[in-house]
């Protein structure tokens, strides 16, 4: 067992048999729902289990940890705070989110690839990838246009550092001073930095996430 398995399994906790609710259209911006179907244990006959992850993100607003739960063909089967890892039959159902939305919801079998759960058609996360699928060329550019958004904020954000950075003493000693050459009016880098949030919420959506890009571009 890895380190990190070894950590999340201390972060797992027993289900208590309750029902999975429905997900409702009001829900969108503050839950997910990811789904995948698993054979049963030594591929016994039979229909596969159903498995869910329900993530509730509103636990932020009363400064709650956010925990996943997994539900099994619809009973609460365990919980865990985030980033968690649940094993299932043959392999486990990794979980993480980032300050945007889910960043990783798959099925990592013990042997094989990785595959991402399916999110609910009600969810966000599926409406979006409902929209990918009836409109490819459009999404195709959606997505470009936020991976412009974030490469621009990481550009401009290395400019603005970096200025002040080589006026330290020991470093423009050393390397000289550095001037930007780009002087951007408050109200711009404002609609940037805006931008750039929308730009990885509209990532989380597809469970895309780059440490650098995401997590730093603003």
């Amino acid at each position: 067992m890895t380190w990190k398995r070894w950590a999340a399994s201390k972060r797992l906790g027993p289900g208590d048999g309750r029902a999975l609710k429905r997900f409702r259209w009001w829900q969108m911006p503050l839950r997910s729902l990811f789904w995948i179907r698993l054979p049963g244990a030594d591929g016994v006959a039979g229909p596969a289990a159903l498995h869910a992850i329900d993530v509730r993100h509103w636990a932020r607003l009363d400064d709650s940890k956010i925990r996943a739960h997994l539900f099994l063909d619809g009973r609460h089967a365990a919980e865990s705070r985030l980033p968690a890892v649940f094993p299932v039959e043959g392999g486990v159902i990794e979980v993480a989110m980032s300050n945007y939305g889910i960043k990783r919801c798959h099925y990592c079998p013990s042997v094989g690839q990785p595959r991402q759960l399916t999110p609910d058609p009600a969810s966000a996360e599926g409406r979006r990838a409902r929209f990918g699928a009836r409109h490819p060329g459009l999404s195709r550019a959606i997505g470009i246009g936020s991976l412009l958004l974030l490469l621009i904020g990481v550009g401009l954000n290395v400019l603005q550092l970096a200025e002040p950075l080589s006026q330290v003493p020991p470093v423009a000693e050393r390397f000289g001073t550095f001037e930007s050459p780009v002087r951007l009016p408050i109200w711009l880098n404002i609609a940037l930095g805006c931008g750039a949030v929308l730009a990885s919420m509209e990532r989380a959506l597809r469970l895309r996430y780059s440490a650098l890009l995401d997590a730093g571009g603003h």
